[in-house]
């Protein structure tokens, strides 16, 4: 419970102090705007950093040398936690969208944070909305943002880690048709924090690994018609890789 209280206060006090940094940030934007992103980016993953060590969460990285430093790619996760986004976003390498559910749009001071830092919100109910939310992220990658989406659509509760939902391959849109890599991401042990015993926080060992790119070009017929489903194939291995290793 005292983890859980910590969490919330820091989040708390983060979000009031925001509102003040968001205006120096929208003032720095307006003189400088690749320095906003910086400080915006730097800010968000020190907070997410913080609320990691209040919850007793360690993170292990593995592949982080697959992504590439010279342009932006399609991140694609499995999806167990609401800390899979801190884990994610402390990991990234420049900047970085996150594709989320369109009701987060509605909560305030947060959803301007996410909006500096291109985070794109995908109404699943209205197929014309998001359209628009996929065009707006081949433009982020073809600005020099990446975009990390969870394809699953929602978070997994199954029992077992390595039993993913369908992905939906809509998603796969923005990589296809702005060539950038996907870079296939498993998260393991991430449920242990939070959903395993909420609304308690548990410290948990999280294991978060970058897989080899996926270069769209270079794949045969059938698995560009279904990119979605051999995207889901490389994490789901990912994931029974760690199942084998007993972690």
């Amino acid at each position: 419970m005292i983890r859980l209280i910590l969490v919330l206060l820091a989040v708390l006090i983060y979000l009031i102090i925001g509102i003040f940094l968001q205006l120096a940030e929208w003032i720095i934007g307006k003189f400088n705007k690749p320095l906003k992103d910086r400080t915006s980016l730097a800010m968000v993953q020190w907070i997410f950093r913080v609320i990691l060590k209040l919850s007793g969460v360690r993170v292990t990285v593995r592949g982080r040398e697959n992504i590439p430093t010279d342009r932006p790619v399609l991140y694609v996760g499995n999806h167990r936690s609401y800390f899979d986004i801190l884990i994610g976003y402390t990991q990234v390498v420049g900047l970085c969208g996150f594709v989320a559910k369109k009701e987060i749009e509605k909560v305030p001071l947060l959803s301007l944070w996410m909006k500096m830092l291109y985070c794109l919100f995908l109404d699943r109910e209205n197929l014309k909305e998001g359209l628009k939310t996929i065009l707006q992220g081949i433009d982020y990658i073809k600005k020099g943002v990446s975009i990390w989406i969870f394809p699953e659509g929602t978070r997994n509760q199954n029992q077992k880690e390595t039993e993913l939902l369908p992905f939906k391959e809509g998603s796969m849109k923005i990589a296809e048709k702005s060539g950038c890599p996907i870079i296939p991401v498993a998260i393991h042990n991430s449920y242990q924090i939070f959903e395993r015993q909420c609304p308690l926080i548990r410290k948990a060992n999280v294991i978060i690994t970058f897989g080899e790119p996926i270069l769209i070009q270079e794949l045969d017929k059938e698995q560009k018609k279904f990119l979605g489903a051999y995207t889901r194939s490389r994490i789901q291995s990912m994931l029974e890789g760690y199942e084998r290793e007993g972690v």
